[in-house]
This record gives structure tokens, C-alpha cells and sequence, in this order.
């Protein structure tokens, strides 16, 4: 190899030498993909980390502490205490003969000799006897997607058809890790071998999807083998390890106890079933009823009937939500940071079933730390009532330019007032670092849904109906039928709307719930409550993928 002008000092560092290599051996390659090689191989981040390595421990050979003995204990009875057992020895002598026979200093020179004995050099171990000279070296990663992509892209090499790494996006994941390069071969992800497939099949392998349905193979007569079939439930995390069918995906349950792999019906396909079977049965769809009682959000009754068509309004009506398909959600593991704002936490539920009783005890179990919105309202503050404690108090045109502007979750008029609930209102409760608690009709939570708020949406049910003949023989429902709005008790009809409206609810909305909660005993369900919150704020949890991509 032809000599190189280096322009170095024979001090200079082995890493100083290597940064300047490639624009030394530029004039001596003629090949332009040979002078690609070497850039590539002398800018390669593991052979910097080496030289780095090798220097550090040159630097420590040549500045290494040496002992100037090896021996000290011996020294003590055959050197030193001869030499000062003089005839008649003065008062430091004496001191010094009882300071060196002092357990203590035996004890640190026994210590001393250990040390010194002893060899730190960094030993390897030994290489195994049946190695093979001409095997390749497999590295297994592992890294786990959290908030961010990996930042590494792949592509397939022309001539070897070897799926190689191709970019890696600098700060990202994968250049933190150190552990992948430019020009890795990839070979398996998750176990599954990649020598056959495409890269933008290879993406796939790493997703996860939250089933939004019931499937039951056995019950599929679509299915080419039954046997072969995945069975799971509404919320069950799948992980999808091939997606090469279009009609039938190949998956198996999340979890270490999961090593079964088998088909589902593909998105695609599943959509196509559900659109085609809604014409005839459409079991998702609600028609536009209003549960009766009051707006919970609003504390409002709906005595005037001439505004209860527009009492209620929304961003989105009923309608568009019968639209959607749910079939599977791609979902990523999300784990609350301290430094992280908390979860939006809905209470979704019919009139009467304790969504309100539910909300007080919570917030009178830690006031510091549970807190709800503050309403908006266009009427005229009263004696007793101050800004921003009953209400929040805005003229009627600002309520109409806010609602234009789709500030509110939801609003509604009242004897020629307007009432809502706005995202500001949230977002206020959010930056105290508070949980923020929400109870909304369910069409709302569609709009709710973001990578903002990440909402925790808790579904609370009606026991049977003989059991809320029983507990709610003495409770009390804001009546919406007379002119007063009085609290009267609970009716036979009440009962049969309470659990009619929770089926509803759970039919069409019930891919988007979190937690569902019997309400059979309110201090039963308020612990069942309290205990599900906690998980939320210190365990991990399943999200829609873009929650963690914004």
C-alpha cells in the first residue's frame, strides 16, 4: 500500500488518523465504488467505537498505577521491626511499633498485598473449539417502539436480493441504540425470516391491531380451514405477523403465553362483510333518540320543549358514526411518563345508572388530585354565582363565534341561552396536572380520541333490571315532564330506558370503551373505578398507533 501523507504528528491518535483516511486515499483509488468501501468502512461506527476503546486503554497501560511492592506483610516482622528494636527506644519509636502492630494496619497491608497481586487486564473468553472460519456473524436486536418510529428505513439489494438497511435518521432510535448500520443484512424480525418477502411486507410484521369484534371461526363458513382459525373477543391486542393474503391475515394473541399463530379475516375483507350484512340487519345503527332526564355536562333540565330538538348538538351527528366499519385498530404500548400530562378519563353511561355519583366520589377522595371542566353559558351571571366557578360567563355572539370555530365538545340551548362544555375547559384541567374527569353523550368520543387527550373511556352499565328494582327503590331522577324539573323517582319505564339506551350505547360504541363497569353496588363500582385509574397512570396500555406518531 502506497505510503500516506497524513499531515500527523507521531503523537496523534489512532482516531485523529482515522478521520483523515479517507481524503488521504482518495488519489490512490482509481475505482469510484472502491473509494465508496473505504469511506463507508473507515466512517462505520463500530470501527470509531473500537479505535476509541483501543485508546482509552493505551492512555490507561501508560498512566496505570503500579504498586512499588508486591509484598508488604513480610516487610513488618523481618525488616521494619528489627531495624526499630533499638536498646532503649524513645516515645516515637515506641508509638510507631504499636501504631504498625495494630490489627487494623495488618489488616490494610493484608489488603494492599491482595491488590497488588492480583491482574485487572480485561480477558476475553475463549473462543469455542468447532467454530466455523467462514460463518457470519448474526446480530439479534432488540428494540422496542415506544413514542417514535425506529428511524431506519430498509431496501432490497439488486443484485443479492438481501434485505439491507438502508438510512438511518440521525437522533432517532435505532442511531441511539448504536446496535444497527448502514448495510446490515436483515434476516428475521420477531422470529420470522425475511429472505423471501418485500420490504414493505417486512414493515407489517411489526404491527399490532385491537380487534373491534367478536370472531369465532367455527362459526365462519368463509374460512378455508377452520382448524387453522384465530378466535378472539372485542379488545383482544393481536399482533398480525403476515398480511401476503388479502382476504385472510395471519396472527396470533399478544402475550408471552401466545405462540400459536392463525387466520383472521383481513381488514379489507371483514369491511366488505360488515357493509354488505348492515343493509339487512344494520345492528349498529341507533335511531336519534335522546335519553331523558338531563344534560349531566349542563345541569339542565328538559322542561321547555320547543329547545329540546336543538338541546343537544354535536361536530358530527349520529349518522356519520353508523358509517364506520369497525373491524381492527393498529395499536401501540403506551406507559404514562411522570412528565406527562394525564389522561382525559370519560364516564359514558344511560340517565340514572351513577355516572354523576361516580364523579363526586372521586373527586372527594382526592380534590388534589381528580378535578371536572367548568361550563360555558351565554345567561347573565346571578348575585351568588362567580366567573369561572358555576359557569364560565360569555356573551351570546362570542358562544355562537366558538361554536363556529368548533371550540365546544358539545352545546346546547336553553330558554334562548347557550350551555357547553368547551376543549379549552379540559385542557385547563390537564395543565394543573389533574386528572381531568368527563361524562358526554358517546358520539362525542370520536372527537375526543387524540394523541391531545389520549383518553381512558369508562362504560358504566345497569345491573338487570330486578336489581335496580331493588337498589333504586328510594333513589331520585330529575323529571323532564313537568313544568318544575323536580327530582321523582325512579318508574318501571325508567328502568326499561336505563337498560334499552346501555345497549345501545354498547352496541354501536362499544369498540371505543376502555372499561366497562357493572354498577350492581355504587361503592363496589367506585372501587372497581378508582383501582382501573391507577392502573391507567402507572402500567402499560394499548393506544391507536397515532396517538404515539404526533
Amino acid at each position: 500500500m502506497p505510503a500516506l501523507s497524513t499531515g500527523t504528528g507521531p503523537d496523534t491518535g489512532l482516531y485523529e488518523l482515522l478521520s483523515v483516511l479517507p481524503s488521504q486515499l482518495q488519489t490512490h483509488v482509481d475505482s469510484a465504488d472502491d473509494c465508496t468501501f473505504l469511506h463507508t468502512m473507515f466512517r462505520e461506527r463500530s470501527l470509531h467505537s473500537l479505535v476509541k476503546i483501543h485508546e482509552r486503554l493505551q492512555q490507561y497501560k501508560l498512566c496505570s498505577p503500579a504498586p512499588a511492592l508486591e509484598e508488604c506483610c513480610p516487610l513488618w516482622p523481618q525488616g521494619v521491626s528489627q531495624e526499630l528494636q533499638v536498646t532503649s527506644p524513645n516515645a516515637e519509636v515506641r508509638e510507631l511499633l504499636t501504631l504498625l502492630s495494630n490489627p487494623y494496619i495488618q489488616s490494610l497491608l493484608l489488603v494492599h498485598d491482595t491488590v497488588a497481586q492480583k491482574t485487572y487486564e480485561p480477558q476475553l473468553p475463549p473462543l469455542p473449539d468447532d467454530i466455523d472460519d467462514d460463518e457470519d456473524s448474526v446480530k439479534i436486536i432488540r428494540l422496542v417502539k415506544s413514542k417514535e418510529p425506529l428511524g431506519a428505513t430498509i431496501k432490497r439489494d439488486e443484485h443479492t436480493g438481501a434485505i439491507t438497511i438502508a438510512r438511518i435518521m440521525r437522533g432517532g432510535a435505532a442511531d441511539r441504540s448504536g446496535l444497527i448500520h448502514v448495510g446490515d443484512e436483515l434476516k428475521e424480525v420477531n422470529g420470522i425470516p425475511v429472505d423471501d418477502k418485500k420490504p414493505e411486507d417486512i414493515i407489517h410484521i411489526l404491527m399490532y391491531v385491537r380487534a373491534l369484534f367478536d370472531y369465532n371461526p367455527e362459526e365462519d363458513k368463509a374460512i378455508p380451514c377452520k382448524e387453522a382459525g384465530l378466535s378472539f373477543r372485542k379488545g383482544d391486542v393481536l399482533q398480525v405477523m403476515c398480511q401476503d393474503d388479502v382476504t385472510w391475515w395471519q396472527a396470533k394473541h399478544d402475550g408471552p403465553a401466545s405462540t400459536r399463530a392463525g387466520l383472521i379475516p383481513s381488514k379489507q375483507f371483514q369491511e366488505r362483510r360488515f357493509a354488505l350484512r348492515q343493509p339487512m340487519t344494520n345492528p349498529q345503527k341507533i335511531p336519534r333518540r335522546r335519553p331523558s332526564g338531563f344534560r349531566r355536562s349542563f345541569r339542565l333540565s328538559r322542561r321547555d320543549k320547543k329547545t329540546n330538538k336543538s338541546m343537544y348538538e354535536c361536530k358530527k351527528s349520529d349518522q356519520y358514526d353508523t358509517a364506520d366499519v369497525a373491524t381492527y385498530e393498529e395499536v401501540a404500548a403506551y406507559r404514562r411518563a411522570s412528565t406527562d400530562k394525564h389522561r382525559l378519563v370519560i364516564l359514558v353511561g344511560p340517565t340514572g345508572v351513577g355516572l354523576n355519583e361516580l364523579k363526586k366520589k372521586l373527586l372527594i377522595s382526592d380534590p388534589q388530585h381528580f378535578s371536572v371542566t367548568i361550563p360555558h353559558t351565554s345567561r347573565a351571571k346571578r348575585n351568588q354565582e362567580s366567573d369561572g366557578v358555576e359557569y364560565h360567563f360569555i356573551s351570546k355572539h362570542l358562544f355562537e363565534t366558538d361554536i363556529h370555530n368548533n371550540k365546544f365538545i358539545e352545546y346546547g340551548e336553553y330558554k334562548g341561552n347557550y350551555y357547553g362544555t368547551s376543549l379549552d375547559s379540559i385542557r385547563s384541567v390537564l395543565a394543573k396536572n389533574k386528572v381531568c374527569l368527563l361524562d358526554v353523550q358517546p358520539h362525542t368520543l370520536k372527537h375526543l380520541r387524540t394523541a391531545e387527550f389520549k383518553p381512558y373511556v369508562v362504560f358504566v352499565k345497569p345491573p338487570s333490571i330486578e336489581h335496580l328494582r331493588e337498589t333504586r327503590k328510594n333513589a331520585k331522577i330529575l323529571s323532564g315532564k313537568d313544568d318544575k324539573g323536580l327530582a321523582k323517582a325512579f318508574t318501571e319505564e325508567d328502568f326499561q330506558e336505563m337498560i334499552s339506551t346501555a345497549q345501545q350505547m354498547e352496541n354501536q360504541y362499544g369498540h371505543l370503551y376502555d372499561k366497562v363497569i357493572i354498577n350492581n353496588d355504587l361503592s363496589a363500582a367506585f372501587g372497581e373505578l378508582k383501582a382501573a385509574l391507577w392502573k391507567v397512570e402507572t402500567e402499560m396500555y394499548w393506544v391507536p398507533v397515532s396517538w404515539m406518531q404526533s
